[in-house]
């Protein structure tokens, strides 16, 4: 038998109040989270805590379904490379999370698994509801009230990693160690609901084929500059805590968040790129190429494109969800005018809509 759940993550600020769920049906889940933490360590806990709670059916064949691409590729793809690296990126930084992947590495061995990307909030049924039960942890933890934890696999183990384990990320060293396998160490803020195309399996996924690039322009002025497709998977970093969106208007907010994308290094980190597009975003280039969300987070990773400063030219509120940012960018390639509509999307301001073009 093929046991199907699906895996989510929920961060509200990214890091904030964090929840994590897997859902099978109505009868077997379970949900738990902590005060501060991020998407991805939702995600990633959600995933070790599912491996965990049918350690007892070893058996059994797990179907996964994830709308992180950020965590199926851990896990199908990075972590061998990171563990020969001494669990260290191609740059030599430590790898983020390390702790769960850690765990998660020990708890898929001998297990047999395969994960299956789905889009985020697109109305999966299973996805909707592991979603729904990690957004009510976070928001319980950010109102201060108890959250349910859900009844958890029949005949599973108790486990310490359940419910209410994680009262507070500053405890002693002496409580850190009791539970440090079931919370992730806060880290500051950066990643969130991945995205990606297609699925991959417990030994790896296939990558799509490169698109053709020979009819694009050396420069095209995209919000991202010239991208490739597909590139080095340990370029993966979760940034500073970025502190604009507090007590800042919501134009102010959105003009910070815009300025965050202008960054090499932001773009290269497909998970706070999951956070800041819009499920529905889309981008039309200069040279006329549609850019769809997936397409353009997986293009970034090979190339994130070049720095730019940002000169605001407006900043319009077309409604109370809605923001329009009109704005000419400097790089060394050039400069671009371009067009940024941010939307609103359940307490994230989130880029909906992108279009450049370069100036003579």
């Amino acid at each position: 038998m093929t046991i199907i759940a699906a895996a989510d993550g929920s961060a509200l600020g990214n890091p904030g109040p964090a929840g994590w769920a897997w859902y099978v049906d109505d009868s077997c889940w379970r949900a738990g989270g902590w005060p501060h933490g991020t998407n991805n360590q939702g995600e990633l806990m959600a995933v070790l805590d599912l491996f965990r709670s049918t350690a007892h059916v070893p058996q059994e064949e797990l179907l996964i379904l994830c709308d992180s691409q950020y965590v199926i590729n851990c896990i199908t793809k990075w972590m061998p490379g990171w563990k020969r690296k001494g669990w260290r990126k191609a740059d030599g930084k430590p790898v983020l999370n390390v702790d769960l992947l850690k765990d998660i590495d020990q708890a898929i061995v001998g297990r047999k698994y395969t994960f299956e990307w789905v889009k985020g909030h697109a109305g999966h049924d299973l996805n909707e509801a592991a979603d729904e039960r990690a957004r009510a942890v976070a928001t319980a933890y950010q109102q201060g009230v108890a959250h349910r934890g859900g009844p958890g696999f029949p005949g599973a183990k108790e486990q310490v990693h359940g419910q209410d384990q994680a009262k507070s990320p500053h405890r002693t060293e002496a409580r850190a160690a009791q539970t440090r396998r079931s919370e992730p160490v806060p880290v500051s803020a950066g990643a969130g609901a991945g995205a990606g195309a297609g699925a991959s399996a417990a030994g790896g996924g296939s990558a799509p084929a490169k698109a053709d690039r020979s009819s694009r322009p050396h420069f095209e002025p995209t919000l991202f500059g010239e991208s490739g497709i597909f590139g080095q998977a340990d370029l993966f970093s979760e940034l500073d805590e970025d502190a604009s969106g507090q007590q800042l208007s919501a134009e102010d907010t959105v003009l910070a968040l815009e300025r965050e994308l202008l960054r090499p290094d932001v773009r290269a980190d497909i998970g706070r790129i999951g956070v800041l597009l819009h499920p529905d975003f889309a981008e039309i280039g200069s040279s006329g190429r549609f850019w769809t969300r997936d397409a353009m987070m997986m293009a970034l990773e090979e190339d994130p494109g070049e720095p730019s400063e940002l000169e605001l030219l407006s900043a319009d509120r077309l409604s109370d969800n809605t923001i329009l940012l009109n704005y000419r960018s400097f790089a060394h390639t050039g400069s671009a005018l371009r067009s940024s509509v941010w939307m609103l999307d359940r307490g994230q301001w989130r880029l909906r809509f992108h279009q450049g073009t370069l100036e003579n």
